[in-house]
């Protein structure tokens, strides 16, 4: 019941009989790192991902979260490693051919697209965002995806795609989601993050075209690498800077607008500019598959 939730962390709640077993967890296994802790707590609550993998860095922010409150008391810290997160280094501007072209689409020389995540050319990307983006780059959160198109050896564009932000009104409304909608099915959404043309290539209609590619092949790629699906796309566009153009051209759903309030903010002032929120289905029935629920009902079935 909601009147026995303590407290409330990335959509998780922990109850008083949760926070009783995880102490009986703590005191149960005294000689245990924080790490070894969190792992067990996936293990115990399931907290896996659909790959197998273990949802430990969300394990271990929640288990903070309770000891800085007070209501867990975890063991001293064995080590105090460099956070990579916090101290990570700023890609490098890439050393790359910027000749100009400016071609037709169908002249572009042996276009290719490629997953560059956990290759040789992940830096490369890297440092193309970072210095060729006008929001930089920013390590993604979550399940991600990183793809490059070449033109020859050359590199052309920059895709990164990510976990789906949690509260997006507009989107929420088109897909008719309700709170426990969204915290079963927003898995199945992928958030294009960065989309990056670079600027010495001046071609007509490419962008349309790697999103239509980025349509046909992304829910292909994502089930492989995290052994789930993804029905919907979405992406936001500053309104102060862009119109959208490729992604209508792509055949993309404007959906209306942000608040300009970011996730924390309580007041209901502006703090951020403008988005504009898309979304592209990649299904039929996407609606149906996310407004499914843990037991196989949806809202077609109310």
């Amino acid at each position: 019941m909601d009147n026995d939730i303590v407290l409330k962390y990335r959509g998780r709640s922990a109850t008083r009989a949760d926070i009783a077993f995880i102490n009986r967890l703590i005191s149960d296994n005294p000689t245990a790192s924080r790490r070894a802790l969190s792992q067990m707590l996936c293990r115990e609550w399931n907290w896996v991902q659909d790959n197998g993998s273990l949802r430990d860095m969300i394990a271990r922010g929640f288990m903070l979260e309770l000891h800085r409150n007070g209501h867990i008391t975890l063991p001293a810290r064995k080590q105090n490693p460099s956070n990579p997160f916090l101290n990570r280094k700023k890609p490098e501007r890439p050393v790359i051919d910027q000749t100009p072209v400016k071609s037709d689409l169908k002249n572009l020389a042996d276009l290719e697209i490629v997953l560059v995540k956990n290759t040789s050319h992940e830096p490369l990307f890297n440092g193309l965002i970072e210095h060729y983006h006008y929001l930089g780059y920013c390590h993604p959160v979550g399940e991600q995806l990183k793809y490059m198109a070449f033109a020859g050896n050359r590199p052309v564009a920059c895709f990164s795609w990510s976990s789906a932000p949690l509260h997006i009104g507009a989107r929420d409304r088109y897909i008719d989601w309700k709170k426990e909608h969204r915290d079963h099915n927003l898995r199945y959404i992928a958030y294009n993050s960065r989309f990056l043309i670079l600027p010495w290539f001046q071609v007509p209609h490419l962008a349309s075209f790697l999103l239509g590619y980025m349509a046909r092949n992304l829910a292909r790629d994502w089930e492989s690498v995290y052994c789930h699906p993804v029905y919907y796309l979405e992406t936001f566009v500053d309104t102060q800077l862009f119109a959208g153009t490729c992604y209508k051209a792509a055949n993309w759903k404007y959906l209306g607008d942000t608040t300009g309030r970011g996730k924390h903010e309580k007041r209901q002032i502006k703090t951020r500019s403008i988005k504009a929120v898309w979304g592209y289905p990649l299904i039929k029935n996407f609606r149906r598959q996310l407004t499914r629920l843990p037991d196989g009902t949806d809202s077609s079935d109310s």
